[in-house]
């Protein structure tokens, strides 16, 4: 879904809130900090637990009620089609919450089409969350799944995501349909190295032989 018509508007307005008020910070200075955090660790969810305590379910209970959000998401048949023809294992892996994941996922018509979700609370190793693109988060999901990194594709919109598991040995598809270059950050013309493919669509994906 394009999250970023949206759900990133919201998330980021109810993240700095939530700064705001438990950390007793200036709006300014709570921006900072929710952007500085997901620079370093993925999510600024970790950030907060690592350095101020946060409790991760009090934070994304607060932050993702979206009220109306549902109403902004759309679905296309051809993506469903495209997601059905697919061949293989087909696992979500977000850095969203599980209660967020599935409500898009109902909301666009997608609900049952994963075998799983594996959602930021799934993201914990060693009692520490950690979210994409932390390598050792990605091997301690091949290795409980049972998967070869090399047998595996991800599928992802976010760059640094993609660095990351390439370097692992994972075969990567750069989702470029929503594409929106962050803040302070200049658009790629070109495929980086680390990315297998580029697409605009799920039905691209049937195009190459991995699939």
């Amino acid at each position: 879904h394009n999250a970023s018509h949206r759900a990133f508007r919201d998330l980021n307005a109810s993240m700095t809130a939530y700064i705001e008020q438990h950390l007793g910070l200036s709006t300014e200075d709570a921006v900072a900090l929710r952007h500085r955090y997901w620079l370093r660790y993925g999510a600024t969810l970790t950030g907060l637990q690592r350095h101020h305590g946060v409790k991760a379910a009090h934070f994304l209970h607060e932050t993702h009620r979206l009220p109306g959000l549902d109403a902004d998401l759309h679905s296309h048949a051809h993506d469903r089609a495209a997601l059905r023809r697919l061949p293989g294992r087909k696992l979500l892996l977000t850095n969203a919450p599980r209660a967020y994941a599935e409500r898009v996922l109902a909301a666009v018509g997608l609900a049952g089409f994963f075998e799983r979700l594996i959602c930021i609370e799934d993201m914990q190793c060693f009692g520490e969350s950690r979210p994409k693109p932390d390598a050792r988060m990605f091997r301690l999901v091949l290795a409980r799944l049972g998967l070869r990194a090399s047998d595996c594709v991800l599928v992802e919109d976010t760059l640094i995501h993609q660095k990351r598991a390439r370097g692992l040995g994972l075969q990567t598809v750069w989702m470029q349909r929503w594409l929106a270059a962050a803040p302070g950050e200049r658009r790629l013309r070109r495929r980086p190295v680390y990315v297998t493919r580029r697409v605009r669509s799920l039905q691209e994906l049937l195009r190459f032989p991995q699939f």
